[in-house]
């Protein structure tokens, strides 16, 4: 896949965070934890359309008989034609693979790597793509995209982490892991957990119940943004007392710290599968940056601080949580960066706004 995917430790800290139950109520969902109509696709066929999803794209061959009639398709936000995008550079298919597959929907989720074409001799530039697909019929009719390269996953203001998508290994193996029948919770209660996640960062007020477990760890682009062990003689900061960032601290102690108020707003927020089996949910988000004065602020200590970035942006984002017993244990996401602002291509102007969270069905 493509080119290397740098990230920004800093910025990528500040997409680790957890939630409040208080905030941001989530809409009823569909009382039915049963298939969708026109769904007969088990967990492997479903899987299964990610992978001939996959290969049609290398082939650069979009198969009618893959997809239906008027399929629609997305890349990074954008409405493309398939077969554009990369479609028409990929060159390779990568290692990372993790699935999120929604037999209730017919949808899944997918964060992967890749390779596309480059003028550089070897394989191509590596490229990390998160996916959404939904089956209908035996076909796929939704296709949603990001890829990001080393270009778009660039943060403004924040100094590189030098680590690229080539770092993106395999997936932690407890996102495979498979959560005994008593003990799994509804599609409900996933995504009002994951969304706590979202609300609390957002308010950001350091004063909040956050859903982590104590070993709650997380990856963005690749890049471990928790519980990184301090340099040889070098103390853990306070996060009590400290006003920036540091990746040595733990989930809950990178919230608690109240260093996020420069993240304005967290909105068109898109729950698109879940998998009750192993406790996974896959989200699309953005969050926004509003620079001015969303960057000075006072801390639940007391603390004056100005913080975060001094011009307006967004990160548009695809996360997978992993979650046991109302908890969020594990994280990974890769974030593009765009336009402040920007819509998904798939929510109306409103929904694109809101805060509100939204199952996709």
């Amino acid at each position: 896949m493509p080119k290397g995917s740098g990230i920004f430790a800093f910025i990528a800290l500040c997409l680790t965070l957890a939630g409040t139950a208080c905030q941001n109520p989530l809409p009823e969902a569909p009382a039915s934890e049963t298939p969708a109509a026109g769904s007969a696709c088990d967990r492997a066929c479903l899987e299964g359309y990610v992978d001939r999803y996959l290969d049609a794209m290398l082939a650069d061959e979009p198969d009618p008989g893959l997809f239906a009639p008027g399929c629609r398709f997305t890349e990074n936000g954008v409405r493309l034609e398939l077969g554009e995008g990369l479609w028409a550079s990929m060159t390779g298919k990568g290692s990372y693979r993790l699935y999120v597959p929604d037999v209730e929907s017919g949808q899944v989720g997918f964060l992967g790597t890749a390779r596309e074409e480059s003028e550089r001799p070897g394989e191509g530039d590596p490229v990390a793509v998160a996916l959404r697909l939904r089956i209908r019929s035996g076909r796929i009719d939704e296709a949603e995209q990001l890829v990001l390269r080393e270009d778009s996953a660039a943060g403004e203001d924040f100094p590189p982490a030098g680590i690229s998508v080539e770092r993106l290994g395999a997936p932690h193996p407890v996102f495979a892991e498979e959560i005994p029948g008593p003990g799994r919770m509804t599609r409900k209660e996933l995504v009002r957990t994951a969304n706590m996640y979202f609300s609390g960062m957002q308010q950001n007020d350091g004063r909040g119940v956050y859903p982590f477990t104590e070993d709650c760890d997380r990856l963005e682009n690749g890049v471990r943004t928790t519980n990184v062990p301090t340099a040889p003689g070098e103390p853990k900061p306070d996060p009590k007392t400290a006003t920036s960032y540091s990746s040595s601290w733990s989930c809950r102690e990178q919230f608690e710290s109240g260093l996020l108020h420069f993240v304005s707003r967290i909105r068109d927020r898109r729950f698109a599968a879940v998998d009750r089996e192993r406790g996974l949910v896959f989200a699309f988000a953005f969050f926004d940056h509003g620079a001015g004065k969303t960057r000075h602020f006072t801390t639940p200590s007391g603390r004056e601080v100005t913080l975060g970035p001094v011009t307006p942006w967004t990160w548009q984002i695809a996360e997978v949580f992993r979650i046991e017993n109302g908890r969020i244990r594990r994280i990974e996401a890769l974030s593009h960066k765009c336009p402040y602002g920007m819509n998904s291509g798939w929510s109306s102007w409103e929904e694109g706004r809101s805060d509100e969270a939204r199952i996709l069905e």
